[in-house]
């Protein structure tokens, strides 16, 4: 008979590599040769394993989120407890709550999910059916097109604007990781297309854009329930739905593009005047990776990889209180000091915002990994871009290629060479 701590070894050891990540994620045989190859791999006593996780909680449920962040940001997190763990990363549950606190909030909270989308299934029946829709709901005259829709007002401005891209979430779910076997499910891609529904209907300012889909779609793959799932898409976007807000004239990542020019000219003044001469001085070749986070660099395994990676060292332990209660925790956090045990519970990039009194939410990780990747490819675009296509070609190269352990070391490394010259000059 195995022991405790033996079966989770012997458990840890059998999804150790990177062919057994396949029975977690795996992949349709036909698209096999389509597919970049996996580079993460579980590594024993470097990623966070279910039987470290386990015992990181105290006998009432609280989680030492300092011992956690130091195995995430050493080998990320086991593909058996990703959904589990991102729930505290990307701030669903405070770290600090028991069992009992945290499964009260769970049941109220898929309660109120539950309300929310029985609201928007009283408009359009096929949502929650298991089934979705890739056809418009609205004609040209703002009139519904389907006969399951007449007495649904559409003289409502929130409720015309929310059936017009119920069609376009359809369309964006068909095309949504099409390599995976669970996509293959047609409920699968109903659970999808429900959860972007009911988010676009309750946030009618941004409603849905594309893009939204390749965020959501590793939270349903991960996370069973689909309530639970929801409110871990609805946290990841608190932090990404600036990016996503558009106007007449401009899409919100382009404010994230000002940010990487500007800490470009800072720790690479040569390679940024290179570009500005090439007219990529906007940084528009960017735009992909920081409105996805990099979802179409690197393969699904390693993308998920990279976000945990990502959000373990940007993780402030007052995250989950300053989504609940901001105004609370702002006056709380300015009034405080953090001495170094607090420091202990903030990722590494975060932990040195705090310490230098930079804490813009502007300068996200994502950005000086984008600046990382321009470092790690700073001698070919110096040498061999003639024009901006030539820099989109270089940077499309990484695929596959780059390593995302050692693409967020690097961004770490700028991060601190950036905040020295900005606080020189």
């Amino acid at each position: 008979m195995i022991g405790c701590g033996g079966f989770w070894r012997k458990v840890f050891m059998m999804s150790s590599g990177a062919t057994e990540l396949n029975t977690f994620y795996p992949i349709r045989p036909e698209c096999q040769s389509d597919v970049p190859p996996t580079r993460f791999k579980p590594r024993a006593g470097k990623t966070l394993s279910a039987r470290r996780w386990h015992a990181s909680f105290s006998a009432d449920g609280r989680l030492n989120i300092a011992k956690v962040l130091r195995r995430i940001q050493r080998g990320g997190v086991h593909p058996s407890i990703k959904g589990v763990v991102w729930e505290f990363l990307l701030g669903c549950y405070d770290p600090n709550s028991t069992f009992d606190e945290r499964n009260e909030l769970m049941q109220r909270r898929r309660g109120q999910y539950d309300m929310w989308k029985a609201e928007c299934q009283k408009m359009v029946p096929a949502i929650g059916s298991g089934k979705f829709i890739t056809t418009p709901l609205v004609g040209d005259d703002g009139k519904p097109t389907d006969p399951s829709l007449i007495g649904v007002s559409t003289s409502d401005k929130k409720v015309l604007q929310w059936m017009q891209v119920l069609h376009q979430i359809g369309l964006d779910v068909v095309r949504t990781d099409r390599a995976l076997e669970f996509y293959e499910s047609e409920a699968n891609q109903a659970k999808l297309w429900d959860v972007l529904a009911v988010f676009a209907w309750l946030n009618n300012d941004i409603g849905y854009v594309q893009g939204m889909n390749d965020i959501c779609s590793p939270l349903i793959i991960l996370i069973e329930n689909e309530a639970d799932c929801f409110w871990c898409f609805e946290r990841a976007m608190r932090r990404l739905r600036e990016n996503f807000r558009c106007s007449a004239s401009s899409m919100g990542v382009q404010s994230q593009l000002s940010t990487l020019s500007q800490i470009m000219k800072t720790v690479d003044p040569k390679l940024h005047q290179h570009l500005e001469d090439l007219d990529g001085g906007e940084y528009l070749f960017a735009f992909r990776m920081l409105m996805v986070l990099f979802r179409r660099e690197f393969s699904f395994a390693d993308t998920l990889y990279l976000w945990e990676l990502m959000w373990g060292m940007e993780y402030n332990p007052n995250i989950f209180s300053k989504y609940e209660d901001p105004d609370r925790t702002k006056a709380k956090e300015s009034s405080s000091a953090i001495n170094d045990k607090m420091l202990k519970q903030y990722g590494k990039f975060e932990r040195k915002n705090v310490k230098t009194g930079h804490t813009e939410e502007s300068y996200s990780l994502a950005i000086f990994l984008v600046a990382s990747v321009l470092e790690i490819k700073n001698r070919r675009i110096l040498n061999e871009a003639k024009g901006v296509d030539d820099v989109v070609q270089i940077l499309g190269d990484i695929t596959s290629n780059l390593d995302a352990k050692k693409a967020c070391t690097e961004a770490l490394k700028i991060q601190k060479k950036y905040l020295s010259k900005a606080k020189k000059a």
